[in-house]
């Protein structure tokens, strides 16, 4: 059986050092970035603004007011986005993947022993299921935003605004499972115009106004605290809306690189969306009653609904990322230990990283749904985003401390300058939106909590399960004990095992039940390493145990698929030879029976054995042939 189940994985693989690196030229690489990447902070143009005036916490609609929003929004930014993210953050590559849970592998990775290991891991798997909550308001708030626009066309369209969102979302998850290659190609082009366009309606509104490109003056942001804390500290809750989808710049960065992203951000997407925040800030100061919709008030009337349409593909295009971005999170989960084995589709035979996880995509589309239905508006949404984004980005911070102090060892000024200035930005936007939990930050503070009781639930079971489950035989008098006591059939066993030592179970059992051995015998073990791609060089560890028994060890990263027939194949240059139609695979399946043995607790205990029930068999997550499989079971008490 496989590892990947395992919170504690397998040895440090130092030959494999070679980053992933996306291929492509820059400017390929930077038009897909902006087509992928930026499509969750593109959109957010649509609803922050507005929402920081006319949200549940409502501003006077003034210039100072208006000064101060922006250069809130403007700072954060730069700080957040630009400085944390861009600069720093994504230079803590994993072998050119990024993400939260790739930034833990890292830490732990170089840290392994350190009493601080267990807290990280921690702080890491509640940044993953505070992603979850994220994944399921994004495309609900995005893709309301857009459709809303209707009724800023004509008010007769209002009624039609949640039918016409629904229907969007169900057709977006339905295609999920035909993969978005085909489409993918036009996503860079489509949100291009939009940021331009984003720009252009921007640029026309400050030509108005030049005045409020003063805005930009951080002395209205403190200004603003000076003349009124309370409102100032009250409007972080949606001034951040600004910047949701910055996490997704360090995610995606194995995708496109570090420098694709770096070059969008600076020199398209930053402009364009600080030149439409400028935009309707001017716009408000012109015409204050433009509040109920500022981003659609900025066209004219002829190209409202032109907008309307291009907007509602930007959301569409955002609310993919996040998806994908989900699947992509949880089949890191699966093969760090944290989630269960679950069905995984490749939607492209040129692109692994393009995958297809249906229970994770009909589960997504569900609560969608009902976010929608159940807030109606999206300025009702907007009270329940931003609490998950913002918990993650704390929890980035902290890694991030790590990082600077213990693994670039950076001078402890500098260090603790800078990550003084992020506690300061990130805690004030995680504390303002605490405030909104009344209103629906319950609903990912839920959905965060929820998920993070499974994955440590799944964690922590399959470790007690593996130390119910580990002997001590030692295999080489196995072998020659079961050599002279059994006879020989013809063909090839091959037997998973948990562990790189010991005896398998299935071997054991098929000995005592079966009392045959094959003519050769291979004990298999995959391995899943905190590194997101293990080279061929260091992918298969083989051994000789005599007797006609061999051990192989297959080390996959956690970016990577396995397939065991496809690694044995690929093994007979190290001399195995095998002929798949003549292998026979043992499995070992347990049956986890809840005692209380010191472990979890009873609840924790079942309900560990109905996600053990509901996991896909190891049979389809290793690639076997269902016709060549042989599972013996056992039970085992925890």
């Amino acid at each position: 059986m496989d590892r990947s189940t395992e919170p504690t994985l397998g040895h440090e693989i130092k030959p494999a050092d070679a980053v992933h690196h996306p291929e492509g030229g820059l400017l390929k690489l930077t038009l897909g970035a902006i087509g992928i990447v930026f499509g969750d902070i593109g959109t957010s143009p649509l609803y922050a603004f507005r929402e920081t005036f006319a949200g549940h916490h409502t501003l006077v609609v003034d210039r100072p007011h208006i000064f101060g929003v922006l250069s809130l929004i403007f700072w954060s930014m730069m700080i957040v986005v630009t400085l944390k993210y861009v600069a720093i953050l994504m230079r803590a590559d994993n072998r050119g993947e990024g993400g939260s849970l790739a930034l833990l592998a890292l830490i732990t990775r170089k840290l392994r022993g350190s009493r601080f290991t267990a807290g990280l891991v921690l702080l890491g798997v509640f940044a993953c299921a505070l992603f979850y909550g994220d994944s399921m308001i994004t495309p609900a708030i995005s893709v309301l935003s857009a459709v809303e626009g209707l009724a800023v066309v004509h008010a007769s369209l209002q009624p039609l605004v949640i039918p016409i969102a629904v229907t969007i979302l169900i057709g977006l998850f339905w295609i999920q499972r035909f993969g978005t290659s085909a489409v993918g190609t036009l996503f860079g082009p489509v949100v291009s115009v939009y940021f331009l366009t984003l720009a252009v309606l921007g640029g026309i509104s400050i030509s108005h106004d030049p005045s409020v490109l003063l805005a930009l003056n951080p002395y209205h942001a403190f200004n603003f605290f000076r003349a009124d804390f309370l409102h100032a500290f009250l409007a972080l809750g949606s001034v951040v809306l600004a910047v949701t989808g910055a996490e997704a710049l360090y995610a995606d960065m194995g995708h496109f690189g570090r420098k694709p992203i770096a070059v969008g951000w600076i020199y398209l997407v930053l402009p364009a969306l600080m030149l439409n925040y400028l935009g309707q800030g001017a716009l408000l100061i012109a015409q204050p009653t433009a509040i109920a919709s500022p981003f659609f008030m900025l066209a004219p009337d002829w190209f409202r609904l032109p907008l309307v349409i291009l907007a509602t593909f930007a959301t569409i295009i955002a609310s993919q990322a996040v998806i994908s971005g989900a699947f992509s999170v949880t089949q890191q989960a699966m093969q760090l230990g944290f989630i269960p084995r679950l069905k995984t589709v490749h939607t492209s035979a040129a692109a692994v990283g393009q995958i297809y996880i249906p229970v994770i995509n009909w589960l997504l589309m569900v609560m969608v749904i009902l976010l929608v239905l159940m807030f109606r508006t999206s300025s009702n949404l907007a009270s329940a985003y931003g609490i998950a984004v913002t918990g993650a980005m704390f929890i980035d911070t902290c890694l991030l401390a790590v990082v600077l102090f213990r693994l670039w060892r950076w001078n402890r000024f500098v260090a603790g300058g800078l990550l003084a200035l992020f506690f300061l930005v990130d805690g004030a936007y995680f504390a303002a939106n605490l405030t909104k939990v009344p209103d629906g930050g319950w609903f990912p503070l839920l959905i965060g909590g929820i998920a993070f009781t499974l994955l440590t639930t799944w964690g922590t079971g399959r470790r007690i399960v593996a130390e119910r489950m580990r002997t001590t035989d030692d295999i080489q008098a196995f072998i020659q004990s079961a050599a002279t006591s059994v006879g020989r059939v013809p063909g090839t066993a091959v037997f998973l095992s948990a562990a790189a030592d010991g005896v398998p179970h299935a071997l054991r059992h098929n000995i005592k039940h079966n009392k045959v051995l094959h003519d050769r015998n291979i004990i298999v073990t995959v391995l899943f390493e905190r590194v997101p791609f293990v080279e061929d060089a260091v992918h298969a560890e083989i051994a000789d145990l005599g007797a006609s028994f061999s051990r192989i060890i297959f080390r996959y990263g956690f970016m990577q698929q396995m397939d065991v027939p496809r690694s044995l194949h690929r093994a007979e240059f190290c001399g195995i030879g095998l002929e798949l139609d003549d292998v026979s695979f043992f499995l070992g399946r347990q049956t986890i029976i809840p005692t209380k043995l010191p472990g979890m607790a009873l609840w924790r205990e079942r309900l560990f054995a109905l996600m053990v029930r509901s996991a896909e068999t190891p049979m389809e997550f290793l690639k076997l042939p269902t016709s060549r499989v042989i599972e013996l079971g056992s039970q085992v008490e925890i």
